[in-house]
């Protein structure tokens, strides 16, 4: 099950971590800018060289150091078709090196266009007797709430002889989520009602051996209120925990998403790792920067984490 292989990776390296690949021009180094400008020129097909090697980039900095990384489609479909293009060597790379990868896509799609997604990226595509998989990763970042038909068609593709899994957006970490998701229907908040129905996603033969489900939850850290609640009552939903650094989220309040093995839970960064290399010490040495960004967070998270 995917699940297992995420929390297996994290048990190995004792770092339950997954850096965001989200490029964008402020967060690539100048010098690298100007390198892909020059072959490619000002254009969209630069800008895509420049994503496609500062990721790679990272890739091989962290490699070792973190269980997994998270390729924000956003970034790259912004570039056209060149961006696209990118992503998908920025994925196969990833999974090269043995990286557990997840592609946020945020997407929430009534049920045909769901199947479509779930079948080109977890299903691959057939033509003739060739099976192409042009975003190949271990899982997707989906937003739930237009229902169950955007979520049924993946599940299928989380069981069998390569299975994958789904993180459902249940309480995002942006500062307007509460307009919507604090909102109280009946007697819950809204985003309890997305994690039980998240929970009844995964049914009954959707858990793997470490006991938490395929289908996963998003819950953002800058809520620690939302993050003790939902981690008492669902004590089987695997989180994936946004929102450190820009978007508020403290490590103590991510804390709060580990069960008391220091299992069930992986806190993503993006920018604060991506960007690492902005501060005086490294302005020639992105990938050394991110190591050192990594270790930091791990460090500060080892504090109120122990992964056994």
């Amino acid at each position: 099950m995917s699940i297992d292989v995420l929390q297996a990776k994290i048990r190995k390296l004792k770092n339950p971590m997954i850096v965001g690949l989200d490029p964008t021009p402020e967060l690539i180094p100048p010098a690298m800018l100007d390198a892909a400008s020059a072959e490619k020129g000002k254009t969209p097909d630069g800008m895509a060289l420049a994503y496609l090697r500062f990721c790679c980039g990272m890739l091989d900095a962290l490699k070792g150091v973190v269980p997994g990384v998270k390729v924000q489609s956003a970034c790259f479909t912004a570039l056209g078709h060149a961006g696209l293009a990118a992503m998908e060597e920025v994925l196969a790379y990833a999974q090269k090196l043995k990286y557990y990868v997840l592609i946020e896509t945020m997407r929430s799609d009534v049920s045909h266009i769901a199947g479509l997604t779930a079948q080109s990226v977890f299903g691959g595509l057939s033509f003739g007797e060739e099976t192409w998989f042009p975003y190949p990763c271990d899982g997707l970042v989906v937003n739930g709430y237009l229902g169950s038909d955007g979520i049924r068609p993946y599940l299928p593709y989380l069981s069998g002889e390569n299975p994958k899994n789904l993180f459902v957006v249940v309480r995002s970490s942006n500062r307007s989520a509460p307009e919507v998701q604090d909102l109280i229907s009946g007697d819950r908040n809204i985003f309890t009602a997305m994690a039980d129905l998240t929970l009844r996603w995964n049914g009954e033969e959707l858990f793997g051996k470490c006991g938490y489900g395929e289908v996963g939850a998003v819950v953002g850290a800058s809520s620690p209120r939302a993050m003790q609640e939902l981690r008492r009552r669902y004590d089987t939903l695997f989180f994936l925990v946004p929102g450190y650094g820009p978007q508020g989220g403290f490590v103590k309040y991510m804390g709060y998403a580990f069960d008391r093995l220091g299992h069930g839970a992986a806190i993503t960064a993006s920018r604060a790792i991506l960007g690492a290399w902005k501060q005086e010490d490294f302005p020639d040495d992105y990938q050394e920067a991110a190591r050192q960004s990594v270790e930091k967070l791990k460090k500060l998270l080892e504090t109120y984490v122990t992964v056994l």
